[in-house]
């Protein structure tokens, strides 16, 4: 209701202009009982059901930062709601509103765990199943430099690749999926990568097909030598270090800015003057607090 509010709500613009793609990214969406209420990344996740499949063990489940709901969940479905709207606007003529709810985003990208279930992948308690850290080839080790390495050896030759670079023999060990034996190979896997660094690891499993990567850290991640060769990460003005913009087009890359981000509010009058409003329109708003303005000029 904050569009409405202000007299901008999407009956209004759409009346204007037939053609709007209106999107309304919201973490409860536009109706049920919970639409008005506040919220963050990790309410979202616990009301869309991922939430309870996060985390370890004998642990409270945890959300990861808010990438999924906030960024995954809306930002990404959002976009594609607008993107599949301007689609269908070339056939109909007409425009629409994008009701991006986060809380059904990132229910359905976690499909897959909803579609699998029956698969035999996630019917043990969290923390004991293939990909959340029950399986002691789909987990994370320390080193003994205090760094970390990354597993995911799934398929049965990837895990042997694994066994071979850790020293040991599949002939002596439990089969692969034996659930029970998982705890004890978990600590088998852990005592035995914290004898070498992370490096001595890299050497033994870069090149090869076990899926052992390292755990980089923000500050290893662009000097690592894969990321360089394919310029994974820009450096603006200031040196700041970001990812690049992804996917990569073949005919027409997004081309990086390197200047340095924003400030909220920085470029606000000069918008709204490019738009017709005028500097006493802009005061008002800016009075009433619906716009922001970092540096307010002296005429207003």
């Amino acid at each position: 209701g904050v569009m409405e509010k202000l007299g901008l709500g999407p009956e209004i613009l759409l009346h204007e202009n037939p053609r709007l793609i209106y999107a309304r990214l919201t973490g409860f969406g536009q109706t049920g009982e919970y639409a008005k209420s506040a919220g963050h990344d990790i309410n979202y996740l616990a009301l869309s059901g991922v939430l309870s499949k996060l985390g370890r063990k004998g642990e409270n489940p945890y959300a990861p930062l808010n990438l999924l709901a906030d960024f995954a969940g809306g930002g990404v479905i959002c976009a594609m709601g607008i993107i599949m709207a301007l689609y269908e606007r070339t056939i109909s003529g007409k425009g629409q509103v994008v009701d991006a709810s986060m809380v059904e985003g990132i229910a359905y990208i976690s499909s897959f765990l909803w579609k699998s279930q029956n698969l035999g992948l996630w019917n043990r308690p969290r923390g004991e199943n293939l990909l959340d850290s029950g399986a002691p080839f789909y987990e994370t080790y320390k080193t003994s430099d205090g760094k970390f390495m990354a597993v995911g050896a799934i398929e049965p030759q990837f895990y042997e690749q694994l066994i071979k670079g850790l020293g040991l023999d599949s002939n002596k060990l439990p089969s692969q999926l034996s659930f029970t034996d998982w705890p004890e190979m978990k600590k088998l896997f852990a005592s035995i990568f914290a004898q070498k660094t992370q490096s001595e690891w890299c050497s033994i499993f870069d090149g090869t097909d076990a899926c052992v990567t390292p755990v980089l850290s923000f500050d290893d991640a662009p000097l690592h030598q894969h990321n360089k060769q394919r310029s994974s990460f820009i450096r603006n003005e200031q040196e700041e270090i970001s990812p690049r913009p992804a996917p990569v087009l073949s005919r027409t890359p997004a081309v990086p800015s390197f200047k340095r981000d924003p400030f909220i509010g920085e470029h606000t009058e000069e918008v709204l003057l490019e738009y017709g409003f005028t500097k006493q329109e802009i005061a008002k708003l800016y009075s009433d607090k619906v716009i922001e303005i970092n540096k307010l000029k002296a005429s207003l």
